[in-house]
């Protein structure tokens, strides 16, 4: 299926592992890929390219304003249109209880997630306002939902994340353009899953055990599925949300979280 022949979708952090995913599951739908990271996106244009898909990399730092700016406008210049936004670039942080939390990394989490997605959604809606469509999902996570122990910077930017999904969908509805979020919750194995089981593990919480392997089965415990989330389990949600399929929805956040 070519739902999306010819729309030009921004994936922002397309350096990571849920970045590539959605950008190859939106290639082989046929959209215009562009590739939005601080870090270099050439391994995921490069996927993007094998499998018969077109793609361009933008240097972008979303907590930097003017550099989203200049992102977006060069994009506007290369394809003459932005029909759909993955606003997904993020970060984090530390694992540590609310009273030992370094204020320069909550800082940073809040600047890369929330004023960062900010930044984005308001250039790239910008646009889409002017055309009189578009459709943008933002990436919270469970985390904004659920209040995790010893992530009160991370589950604060993501919980922010969902409210300012919701209040720009009735801000940008009148216009044509649909908003939605996506919560994922326990995505491994992998890099992001790791992490989270070992710095969980030595936070020293009273909700965790201090051995990774404990924590590892304590976390999938929570879950009523009783497995972890794969991040090939990601796109196709966004898909959905994108699609004509979705066009009903707006100001939704969508948990992709195996009933947590």
């Amino acid at each position: 299926m070519k739902r999306f022949a010819d729309n030009v979708l921004v994936v922002t952090g397309s350096a990571g592992d849920i970045g590539r995913a959605v950008a190859l599951r939106f290639a082989r739908e046929g959209a215009i890929l562009a590739l939005f990271d601080v870090r270099p996106s050439d391994a995921t244009q490069a996927a993007v390219e094998a499998i018969g898909g077109e793609a361009r990399s933008y240097r972008c730092d979303v907590t930097d304003a003017q550099s989203v700016q200049t992102a977006v406008n060069q994009v506007v210049s290369d394809f003459g249109k932005i029909d759909l936004l993955f606003n997904n670039a993020g970060y984090q942080g530390l694992f540590k209880k609310t009273h030992a939390y370094p204020q320069d990394d909550f800082f940073k989490v809040i600047n890369i997630n929330l004023v960062g997605a900010f930044h984005v959604l308001r250039s790239v809606s910008e646009v889409m306002v002017k055309q009189g469509s578009g459709c943008i999902v933002n990436t919270a996570s469970m985390a904004g939902v659920g209040v995790p122990p010893n992530m009160i910077a991370y589950g604060s930017s993501k919980a922010a994340i969902i409210s300012m999904t919701k209040i720009a969908a009735k801000d940008l509805a009148p216009y044509g353009i649909r908003v939605n979020a996506i919560s994922p919750a326990f995505m491994g194995p992998g890099v992001m899953w790791d992490r989270q089981v070992a710095l969980q593990a030595q936070a020293g919480s009273p909700y965790y055990d201090s051995d990774p392997l404990v924590v590892e089965h304590q976390m999938v415990n929570e879950i009523p599925m009783h497995r972890l989330g794969d991040i090939k389990e990601i796109p196709g949600v966004v898909a959905f949300l994108m699609s004509d399929d979705a066009s009903y929805i707006t100001g939704e956040n969508v948990r992709i979280a195996g009933g947590v």
